[in-house]
């Protein structure tokens, strides 16, 4: 049997006690605004299980403040299946917080991350259930493709190479939170205690093995994507950069000292910018605030502090993941 399998006494038919050798699998999905995929992402992880004998499982949705009707849809799921949990954020804490959040709540012997507009196959989780019973503690899927524009997928491509140049550690390159992550694993991000985590340069900084498994990611199933402010960006950055390269459109003798005047400045800019992000950041580690202040919680009795303290929570639904009470 395998030593991360949790052993469960059942009664047999001659009263002596059997070993149920299941093991416990945690589907973490965070969400905001996405009431055009919950429920056929649900219906797509309970297929999956359905097809897998030696598992039990469950499915954790952590919904960052929808604003439409996401949480209603994920309450009415929850309603006819007991094995899909929710939690409520009382605000949107952004896409790093929130899902870092879930990870420490979530139960089970492994949890794999899964989002919920369909750019994460829920094909390959039997993959990463068959690496983990090989002995890997870490299971990453990795983007060797993409539907999305080749434009992104280059910029994506150009960033992953940047930050690995910068690192002193190996950084998985086009790697999101879609993987598996073993119990012991959760357990050491829940010592490390960041108030704002990296979450893939935390994966890579603590070293253990992770097994990589390739996959084309397609695209977005239903909704918009919400990455729509950093779209714009990246034009607005190509438009800059296309005026500058035709400089000789300006007065003779006004683009060198624009392009001088521009370079000096950007790299005053530049390192005044990396000064605040790291004052920024010893602010956030001083402040030692919560991943996040839940609204309410579905399914889902027990509460875990950031640093593993456990809580039975209230009978009813409603549950806040502080000490202060927020009404809904």
């Amino acid at each position: 049997m395998n030593a991360n399998q949790e052993q469960l006494s059942m009664p047999s038919g001659n009263g002596s006690p059997m070993e149920d050798t299941r093991t416990r699998v945690t589907i973490l999905t965070p969400c905001y605004n996405e009431e055009g995929n919950v429920r056929a992402l649900y219906q797509a992880v309970k297929d999956v299980f359905a097809r897998l004998d030696g598992y039990t499982y469950k499915h954790l949705f952590i919904d960052n403040a929808s604003r439409d009707k996401t949480v209603a849809i994920l309450k009415e799921i929850a309603a006819q299946d007991p094995n899909v949990q929710i939690i409520v954020n009382a605000r949107n804490f952004g896409q790093v917080r929130s899902p870092c959040h879930a990870l420490l709540q979530a139960s089970g012997d492994v949890v794999i991350g899964l989002v919920a507009d369909f750019q994460d196959p829920p094909q390959l989780i039997p993959d990463f259930l068959q690496k983990w019973r090989e002995g890997y503690k870490i299971v990453l899927g990795v983007k060797v493709e993409s539907e999305e524009s080749r434009f992104m997928y280059a910029l994506r491509g150009l960033y992953y190479r940047l930050v690995a140049k910068l690192a002193d550690i190996d950084l998985p390159r086009h790697v999101t939170g879609f993987g598996l992550f073993d119990r012991q694993v959760i357990e050491i991000l829940r010592r490390i205690d960041d108030p704002y985590p990296y979450f893939r340069g935390l994966i890579a900084d603590i070293g253990i093995e992770a097994y990589r498994i390739p996959y084309r990611q397609p695209n977005r199933k239903f909704g918009i994507t919400k990455n729509n402010f950093y779209t714009l960006y990246d034009l607005a950055m190509l438009y800059l950069i296309a005026k500058l390269m035709f400089w000789d459109w300006f007065t003779f003798g006004v683009a060198p000292i624009l392009i001088g005047l521009f370079f000096f400045g950007s790299v005053q800019l530049f390192f005044l910018g990396i000064l605040g992000e790291y004052i920024g950041a010893i602010l956030t580690q001083v402040q030692k605030r919560p991943l996040v202040i839940e609204k309410e919680r579905v399914n889902l009795p027990t509460w875990i502090s950031d640093r593993g303290e456990r809580r039975q929570a209230d009978r009813g639904e409603r549950r806040q993941a502080d000490t202060a009470s927020v009404q809904g």
